[in-house]
C-alpha cells in the first residue's frame, strides 16, 4: 500500500525523462509546458520545480523563475544545485545581497562547484566586495584550473582598479588555455600599448583571417586590431577594423535608433506628470545622499567621478544600473503615477546604493545615460546633486563608435550615423531639462578642467555643498575600482589635447563629425 501511495505523488519516470530531454535539447516551450504540468499534479516533486525554475530563467521569466527556485530549495533545503540556482536567480534580479547568501550556501553544500565560487566572486565584485571576489576568482580556478572564463573576469577586475600587470598576466593564461578567446584578445590589447606587430597581433591576425568564427568573435577580434593599429600609427587599417567591428556588433545587437527616438519622446511626455509628485525629504542625521554624474559616454564622467570621491566624505560607487531599473517604466509612463511609485523608488533605490556607500553618507552614481532619467531623479531625490558633464562633441561621438560597450542595451555607438543622431537626441533632451530644471542642474565643462583644473575643481566642490581638500586634484592617486573604458587613462594625470584625438581619423570620416566639432 505505502509503494502505491508514493508512486501516485511522483510523476512517471516516462514523463522525467521526456521534461529531462526537453530541456536538454533546448525545447524550452514544451519542457514550460510538460514542467508546469507536472508541478501543478505533483507539487512536492522538487525536480519539475528545479527545472522550471532553470527554463523560466533561461526565457527571461526572471520573477517566475524565482518563485520556481525557492519552492525547489523549500522542497530539499540540502540541495546544492537548488540554492545555486535561486542564486542565479537573484543575481539576474540585482538582489545581490541575498545572491551571495545562497552562492555560499551551495558552495557549504558543495565546496568543490567551481561554477559556484566564479559566480559569487561575478557577485561579490558588483557589491564592491573586490579582496573577497579575488579570493572567489582564485578558488575557482584551483578548482577548475582551465576556467578560462574566470582568469579573463579576474583580468577585468585587476584592470579596474589598475593593477595592469597582473590583468595582463590574466588575460594571457586565458589566452594559453584558449588560444581563440577573442573576448581574452580584446581585453588584453586594451591594457598593453603596441609599439609593433607583435606575436599577439599576428596571432589575432591570424585568427581573424581564418574566417571559422562566430560574429561576435570576428567582432571581438576587430576591435582588439583596430586598438593595436590604432597604437602603431596605422590609422587606415585601424578604421577598417573598427568599421568591421562596428557592423558586427550592430549587427549582433539588432538596434535600431528608432527606439531610443521613442523613448526620449517617452520621457519628454511623462516629465509633467512626475513633478506633480515631488517628494518632500527631511533633512536627517546618517541620511544616504547621491551623487548623479551624467552625460553622453566617453565625455569625461569617470574623470569627474575620480575628482570627487577623491574627497574623504565622498565614496564612488561607479557606474551604477539602479535608476534604469528600478525607474524607466516610471520615467516612461510606463506605471502608475504617485508619491507612493516615486518613494518607493527612491527607497529601493537607495537600500541598493547603501550596500555600496562603504559607510560613507554621499556616494556617486556615475551612469552616463542617467541623464535621460533627469526628471525622474530630480523628483524623487530633491536632496541630491546633478553634475552633467560636457565635452567636445565630435571627439564624444568618436570615442563612443571606437569603443566595444559590454552592455547589450547599449546600441547607438556602433554606426556614425546613429551616434551623431543619438547625440542630437541627447542634447534636445538636455535642453528640455534647462528649461524644467536648470537650477538643479549643474554644468561641469570637461575641457575647462583640462585648462583650468584647479579653479574648475573648487566650483564643483563648491557646488557639492563639501569643503576643499586638496586631494582632488589628483584623481589619478585615488585607487578606488573603476568598471568603465576609462580605467585605464584616469590613472594619469589630467591633460590637455585628448578632445583632438579624433581628427587623425578626419580623412575616413566623410565629414560626419565636422559639425560637431566646437
Amino acid at each position: 500500500m505505502e509503494s502505491k501511495k508514493n508512486h501516485s505523488e511522483s510523476p512517471s519516470q516516462t514523463q522525467l525523462k521526456k521534461l529531462i530531454e526537453q530541456y536538454q535539447s533546448g525545447q524550452y516551450e514544451e519542457a514550460e509546458k510538460l514542467a508546469t504540468s507536472i508541478a501543478k499534479q505533483f507539487p512536492t516533486h522538487q525536480l519539475s520545480w528545479q527545472i522550471l525554475g532553470v527554463v523560466f530563467s533561461k526565457t527571461g521569466k526572471k520573477s517566475e523563475a524565482l518563485d520556481a527556485n525557492r519552492r525547489a530549495v523549500h522542497l530539499v533545503p540540502n540541495d546544492a544545485q537548488a540554492h545555486y540556482n535561486l542564486a542565479v536567480s537573484l543575481k539576474e534580479l540585482t538582489r545581490l545581497d541575498e545572491a551571495e547568501a545562497s552562492y555560499k550556501k551551495a558552495i557549504i553544500l558543495k565546496p568543490d562547484n567551481a561554477e559556484a565560487h566564479y559566480n559569487l566572486a561575478v557577485a561579490l565584485k558588483e557589491l564592491g566586495r573586490l579582496d573577497e571576489a579575488e579570493a572567489s576568482y582564485k578558488k575557482a580556478i584551483i578548482l577548475k584550473s582551465d576556467y578560462t572564463q574566470a582568469y579573463n573576469n579576474l583580468g577585468i577586475m585587476y584592470q579596474e582598479l589598475g593593477k595592469l600587470d597582473e590583468a595582463e598576466a590574466s588575460y594571457k593564461k586565458a589566452i594559453i588555455i584558449k588560444p581563440d578567446f577573442s573576448q581574452a584578445h580584446r581585453h588584453l590589447a586594451s591594457v598593453k600599448k603596441f609599439s609593433k606587430r607583435d606575436d599577439h597581433f599576428l596571432q589575432m591576425q591570424e585568427l581573424l583571417n581564418e574566417g571559422s568564427y562566430s560574429e561576435e568573435q570576428r567582432c571581438h577580434f576587430n576591435f582588439a586590431l583596430a586598438k593595436a593599429s590604432e597604437d602603431l600609427g596605422e590609422i587606415e587599417n585601424a578604421f577598417s577594423y573598427y568599421k568591421e567591428g562596428n557592423i558586427l556588433r550592430k549587427k549582433l545587437l539588432n538596434y535600431d535608433i528608432t527606439r531610443d527616438i521613442k523613448l526620449f519622446e517617452q520621457i519628454k511626455k511623462c516629465y509633467p506628470k512626475i513633478k506633480e509628485n515631488i517628494l518632500e525629504i527631511k533633512n536627517t542625521p546618517n541620511k544616504l545622499t547621491p551623487i548623479f554624474i551624467v552625460g553622453m559616454f566617453r565625455s569625461g564622467t569617470t574623470l569627474v567621478e575620480q575628482v570627487i570621491s577623491s574627497h574623504s566624505k565622498v565614496a564612488g560607487a561607479g557606474e551604477l544600473t539602479f535608476a534604469e531599473i528600478l525607474g524607466d517604466s516610471i520615467a516612461r509612463g510606463l506605471s502608475i503615477l504617485d508619491k507612493n511609485t516615486l518613494l518607493n523608488f527612491r527607497e529601493n533605490y537607495i537600500k541598493k546604493l547603501q550596500a555600496l556607500s562603504n559607510g560613507s553618507l554621499i556616494v556617486t552614481d556615475k551612469n552616463p545615460q542617467n541623464f535621460r532619467y533627469i526628471g525622474l531623479l530630480a523628483t524623487a531625490f530633491p536632496d541630491s546633486k546633478i553634475v552633467h558633464v560636457r565635452r567636445n562633441s565630435a571627439a564624444v561621438c568618436w570615442g563612443n563608435y571606437k569603443q566595444f560597450f559590454a552592455s547589450k542595451n547599449v546600441g547607438y555607438p556602433y554606426d556614425l550615423t546613429d551616434v551623431v543622431e543619438y547625440h542630437t537626441l541627447y542634447e534636445n533632451l538636455m535642453e528640455f531639462w534647462k528649461t524644467q530644471l536648470a537650477d538643479r542642474i549643474y554644468n561641469f565643462d570637461y575641457e575647462l578642467l583640462t585648462t583650468n583644473q584647479e579653479s574648475e575643481t573648487k566650483n564643483l566642490i563648491q557646488y557639492l555643498g563639501l569643503d576643499w581638500e586638496e586631494e582632488c586634484l589628483s584623481p589619478q592617486s585615488n585607487n578606488r575600482s573603476v568598471a568603465t573604458a576609462s580605467n585605464k587613462q584616469i590613472r594619469e594625470k589630467i591633460y590637455q589635447g585628448s578632445s583632438q584625438q579624433w581628427k587623425v581619423f578626419k580623412p575616413f570620416l566623410n565629414g560626419v563629425l565636422d559639425h560637431l566639432d566646437g
